[in-house]
């Protein structure tokens, strides 16, 4: 079976939320959520990148995905989302990574907060799953940065710099279709120097729902190679959450990942939410990166427990599904090994050999 590396998953917060979680234990294969520790094993699925997403407050009506939204003959628009409190993220934000710390321990080595690549390659020698802590959307962060290095400590590898809402270090992409990413202004300074700080600590910088402005700020500032860890190609799917052929080519001039993401509305071309599209919808828009900047820049991004996924890859049991979908479009085994693990591996490694 090959093995897989995900680039993003919701699954910590999941189970944090007990009102989405159901309070499910990830140790027992469940119907609930989409990946637990059986189904991952099962999968082939040996690690990836476990975000922490800080919701709404409770009180807020924006605790509702459906807020905001509005439909037109074309497409939908999502309302601005409005910006969340640092305190609030940072107490949300340290209550799920204790919940990763206690699954752990749970665990018995059978899963491992990972921080440093020999412990990624530790993982897969002893068939452990590997967590990386990753923040989505640096809400927790202060905007002085003074608590950066105790995250850091914590486990933190992976910082996505905003969420589609706007917050103290850039302005995150509301959701519209059809419509350009190209919407509100550039980096704040304490944006910038967040990419600056998280460069010399070895962080990686998610830039996932980051604006067309804002990415080109990373772009020109960053020293690391460029992460997108769950998006699809904006020529395909015109959405403001895709990447423009200009962001894709910045990816691959920078040495970085695209992680493709498998949720139907993201990666059909009208937008559909039909769950019961072919897994070729999802490799459409690996063939368009790989034809444009290279088999070595793009992977996985599945947004597991984050969003609906398409019936043929409902959780991370079906991930073989995929690898058979690539094989039958002409991968060869040395190219879906890059798209599967080592493309992800190669710039964790690339980043954290500080």
């Amino acid at each position: 079976m090959t093995i897989i590396f995900d680039g993003h998953n919701d699954t910590l917060t999941n189970l944090y939320r007990v009102e989405v979680g159901k309070g499910r234990s990830f140790f027992e294969e469940s119907g609930i959520g989409q990946i637990d520790l059986p189904r991952a094993q099962r999968g082939g699925l040996i690690g990836g990148f476990f975000a922490i997403f800080t919701p709404p407050p409770p009180d807020s009506p924006e605790r509702d995905p459906m807020y905001g939204l509005t439909f037109s003959e074309d497409g939908y628009a999502v309302a601005e989302r409005s910006p969340i409190d640092q305190g609030y993220a940072a107490e949300f934000t340290d209550a799920v990574i204790d919940l990763a710390y206690e699954l752990e321990a749970e665990s018995q080595e059978r899963v491992r907060i990972v921080k440093a690549y020999h412990e990624i390659e530790q993982c897969i020698e002893e068939n452990a799953l590997a967590c990386i802590l990753h923040l989505e959307g640096a809400e927790a962060i202060k905007p002085d940065l003074s608590n950066l290095e105790e995250y850091y400590q914590k486990g933190v590898r992976l910082i996505g710099l905003v969420w589609s809402r706007p917050n103290a270090f850039g302005y995150g992409v509301p959701f519209r279709f059809p419509h350009s990413p190209d919407i509100g202004s550039g980096l704040t300074e304490a944006g910038k120097a967040l990419v600056e700080a998280c460069n010399r600590l070895g962080i990686l910088i998610d830039l996932a729902h980051l604006n067309e402005a804002g990415f080109r700020d990373v772009a020109a500032i960053s020293t690391a190679p460029l992460v997108v860890t769950h998006v699809d190609c904006y020529a395909i799917c015109p959405s403001t959450r895709n990447l423009t052929d200009a962001q894709i080519d910045a990816v691959g001039r920078s040495g970085g990942v695209i992680g493709i993401n498998f949720e139907a509305m993201n990666t059909h071309p009208k937008s559909s939410i039909d769950q019961d599209v072919p897994l070729t919808q999802i490799t459409m828009h690996i063939d368009y990166v790989v034809k444009r900047i290279g088999v070595d820049h793009v992977a996985f991004g599945s947004d597991f427990d984050g969003a609906e996924m398409p019936h043929d890859i409902s959780d991370a049991s079906k991930l073989p599904n995929l690898i058979r979908t690539l094989e039958a479009g002409g991968y060869d085994s040395e190219a879906i090994e890059k798209i599967a693990y080592k493309n992800w591996l190669r710039v964790i490694q690339e980043t954290w050999s500080k």
